[in-house]
């Protein structure tokens, strides 16, 4: 039985993914197996020895102290895609309102309110003072062609729009996402320069802060209109409001709103509502339930931040799965153990990346060994060995 603990209200349709028969939710047990979380801030959370997954229900991942549970050997998923539709829906609603002044327009229309039968003269009379351009015909340049950026620069095609992408990390798979009548963009420059509309969808890593600088806004064509619906940190705020009090921004719709941001005109600062969708925080939940129950049963690991991907389908073998540091000869040095005791390696998979510390190896064996657990974890540089039946 393996004891999952949620730190948030996680969707039921998540929960009921994990077997009742293998999986015990929010029992109290001291021994944690793996945690499902949304927004709770894990920094200061005491892992445990027994915990080997965390899955954040989301694609943000701040909240969770990467580097600490990798050191522990605990694995981290987020849901990279789950929540695509609803940013993508609300990221086109975003480009609409920055076009045209629906907002400042819906509010002012309250302001008639006891006028009485002179409110639609009123409206004719004032309704000038909320004119934008439309969409079609114009330039949006899309930064991040993963699981929502790719979406709205297929959406933007579609209605009418010139679409500029750029991605230096994009997937094959999401190669094949993307309409053909989407330009490629080496660089970031020719999306600034390019764009009458720009919008973000990368993750903020340290080489992502402010990503949109007062450099970045200056390359940019007079009114140019933002949106940023992945992370506040991708904007520096200072430079952004520099930039529409000289003008130069039209529009800036952020779904991350903060003291600096309220209240200033020309900013639509939405209620961080992206991934607010009962549809979404399902999807969420599904597929952080299964990504659990999948490396807990099987020892495969997709879509984590901490780790490569590595996948192999079970044969009814025994199996050991190793955490390591992706260092030479480790791979020697656990085959070495094996051959050592007698064992027969039916099928292997070892996955690490140049970017990454840590290394991931999956082993079936002929038979039972668990006596091998302890020789294994005895290896310098191996963090933790799980052997499952």
């Amino acid at each position: 039985m393996f004891n999952i603990k949620t730190l948030n209200n996680i969707a039921q349709v998540g929960l009921d993914v994990l077997d009742t028969d293998k999986y015990a939710i929010d029992s109290g047990a001291e021994q944690t197996d793996a945690i499902l979380v949304r927004s709770a801030d894990m920094h200061d959370y005491d892992m445990g020895g027994s915990l080997k997954c965390i899955a954040r229900a989301g694609t943000g991942v701040n909240n969770i102290p990467i580097d600490k549970c990798s050191e522990q050997g605990i694995v981290v998923f987020n849901t990279p895609g789950a929540n695509s539709s609803a940013v993508k829906e609300l990221t086109l609603c975003a480009l609409l309102l920055s076009s045209r002044d629906i907002v400042g327009g819906i509010e002012w229309v309250k302001s008639l309110y006891g006028s009485g039968d002179n409110i639609a003269d009123a409206v004719e009379k004032g309704k000038k003072a909320f004119v934008g351009p439309e969409i079609k015909g114009k330039t949006l340049g899309v930064i991040g062609l993963g699981a929502v950026g790719g979406r709205i620069a297929n959406a933007a095609i579609e209605l009418g729009m010139k679409v500029y992408g750029y991605d230096p990390y994009l997937s094959v798979d999401g190669a094949w996402n993307l309409s053909s009548s989407i330009i490629h963009a080496n660089e970031l420059d020719t999306i600034f320069s390019s764009s009458d509309y720009i919008t973000i969808h990368v993750p903020y890593v340290p080489a992502t802060h402010h990503l949109i600088n007062a450099d970045a806004l200056g390359k940019m064509k007079q009114d140019i209109r933002l949106l940023n619906f992945s992370r506040a940190e991708l904007v520096d705020d200072d430079a952004m409001i520099e930039a529409i009090d000289k003008g130069k921004v039209a529009c800036y719709v952020t779904d991350f709103p903060n003291e600096k941001l309220v209240g200033i005109p020309h900013v639509i600062a939405i209620p961080h509502l992206g991934a607010s969708t009962p549809e979404s925080e399902d999807n969420c939940a599904i597929m952080a339930a299964r990504q659990i129950a999948d490396y807990l049963e099987n020892g495969n690991i997709v879509n984590s931040v901490n780790f490569a991907k590595a996948y192999m389908p079970r044969t009814g073998d025994p199996r050991v799965c190793i955490i390591h540091k992706n260092i030479p000869d480790m791979i020697a040095r656990i085959t070495g153990v094996l051959s050592s005791k007698g064992v027969n390696i039916e099928n292997m998979v070892n996955a690490g990346m140049k970017k990454l510390a840590d290394a991931y190896t999956m082993i079936d064996m002929d038979s039972p060994h668990p006596e091998l657990i302890s020789e294994l974890e005895s290896i310098e540089g191996v963090l933790r060995v799980r052997v499952l039946d």
